[in-house]
């Protein structure tokens, strides 16, 4: 720290809603993580306890997990550093263990960021409702004093790997053993699940399962050679689906920087949506849930997920409970619904026993059970989940984003159209025949287009007509 006491420090390009993102010697540096560990300790009166700390394979991670468990150690906390893990390695620890903990990542954001995602014991999330805030004042008065104080005794610091338990822990929810042979295509994008695949699918910790793992971009490598590691995107898709044909898998898997999120392709090399994966694993975790005498399990999905999934819920017997967009919101009404699993657009998997956690990696494995467990390919399985064309997400960069919804409004007033504004604006065919949602970006000038109808030629017609209101 500087002797002279002239920056003030402010966090609050860093501090998110749900998380902490920044760039790497800007806005996250040693001297603030460090900080931030001694108010985690603080903020959640962890004074005495065990926090986790982990971190992905980004260059800087390692340093700054050091000056994360420095902090905390010093306010008094016994720290355990869990090295590298993935984020869903996280939420099973701090479950398992039910004690608080941070890793440091920044999902799939590029090489020169680096963030933090907190949880408290149980893997109950932290957003900016539920301590991210205070953990903020709290950082920037010890950077603005130039001290963390140490009038409490320190805690101690060791390591942890909790790889081994992790995978036992997933293989324990979903058997794999009696598929028949897979040939899976998985890419990593140079992030974490080169790590966590082989210790769950594959037999480098535990004994083989039916399944013929072929690596894509396996190495840890924070610096992203490849392609981005965010399979959101289209074009980060190709290497893997060449893959897929070239090597005549069953299926391909798609994991973010952290592994949290996955996403799925088909043996044609086609994108299964997310919305499939959804409706594939509800149908499991509902029948799960009616073996072990639930009556009606309840399944959450945001409002951005294919209506294919509420009907499948309900002809399965479930409860079908539709929410906002953000993994916050879904975690907070997973737990106050019950829910046994929630499923989101954007390709988040939410299990409740997982702590209502998302994790990539177990809903991959609930895919290839699905698979495996049929004689047919996984596009006609997929095509199942799929009964309606659906647009994707289609940015426009508006500045009165307000205006542009308002003329949508009006043009679509004259038909028998029902509007919800639960998160945006989702506007309902009375036939049926289509729905589509306006969602404005809180932190871009972008509005948000997602349109589903019956068939393709529906959509391309509303999702044109959408446009060009939003647009002129």
């Amino acid at each position: 720290m500087t002797s002279e006491q002239t920056k003030t420090f402010d966090l609050s390009a860093s501090f998110k809603a749900y998380d902490v993102r920044g760039i790497v010697g800007e806005s996250i540096t040693t001297e603030i993580v460090e900080a931030v560990g001694a108010a985690f300790v603080d903020v959640l009166d962890l004074a005495g306890e065990t926090v986790l700390v982990g971190g992905d394979m980004r260059p800087s991670s390692p340093e700054f997990s050091r000056a994360f468990a420095n902090g905390a150690a010093t306010r008094g906390a016994n720290v355990q550093l869990l090295d590298l893990i993935s984020t869903d390695e996280l939420y099973y620890a701090c479950g398992s263990l039910n004690a608080a903990g941070a890793t440091f990542t920044a999902s799939h954001n590029p090489a020169e960021y680096n963030g933090i995602k907190m949880a408290k014991a149980g893997a109950v999330p932290i957003s900016s409702e539920t301590g991210l805030k205070e953990i903020q004042a709290a950082a920037e008065a010890y950077l603005n004093a130039g001290t963390i104080p140490g009038d409490v005794p320190r805690g101690l610091i060791s390591v942890r790997d909790v790889l081994k338990d992790y995978a036992e822990y997933l293989r324990s929810l979903v058997d794999l053993s009696g598929s028949r042979p897979l040939k899976v295509v998985v890419d990593a994008g140079n992030g974490m699940a080169g790590m966590t695949t082989p210790a769950v699918l594959g037999d480098t910790l535990l004994p083989k399962l039916p399944l013929e793992i072929i690596p894509l971009y396996f190495e840890l490598d924070g610096s992203f050679p490849n392609h981005p590691a965010n399979p959101l995107e289209p074009e980060n898709l190709r290497d893997l689906q060449a893959a897929v044909i070239a090597h005549g898998a069953d299926v391909g898997l798609a994991f973010d920087g952290d592994a949290d999120r996955c996403f799925v392709i088909d043996e044609k090399g086609q994108p299964v949506s997310p919305s499939a994966v959804t409706g594939m694993v509800a149908r499991r975790e509902i029948a799960r849930a009616k073996a072990s005498g639930e009556d009606t399990p309840t399944i959450i999905h945001n409002l951005l997920t294919s209506r294919a999934v509420p009907e499948l819920v309900a002809s399965e017997g479930g409860r079908a409970f539709r929410t906002r967009v953000g993994h916050s919101f879904i975690k907070a009404v997973m737990a106050a619904e019950g829910a046994i699993f929630g499923g989101e657009h954007s390709a988040h998997f939410y299990f409740r026993d997982f702590w209502n956690a998302d994790t990539g990696m177990l809903a991959a494995m609930h895919v290839l059970a699905a698979l495996g467990e049929q004689d047919g390919p996984l596009s006609e399985l997929g095509r199942e989940y799929e009964p309606y064309r659906s647009s994707g997400e289609i940015n426009s960069e508006i500045e009165d984003k307000a205006a542009a919804v308002e003329r949508v409004r009006v043009d679509f007033h004259t038909e028998d159209v029902e509007v919800d504004y639960l998160d945006g604006s989702t506007f309902i065919a009375a036939d049926g025949s289509y729905w589509f949602n306006l969602r404005p970006s809180n932190t871009e000038p972008f509005l948000r287009l997602n349109v589903e109808a019956v068939d393709q030629e529906t959509m391309e017609r509303v999702r044109d007509r959408v446009l060009a209101l939003v647009r002129s």
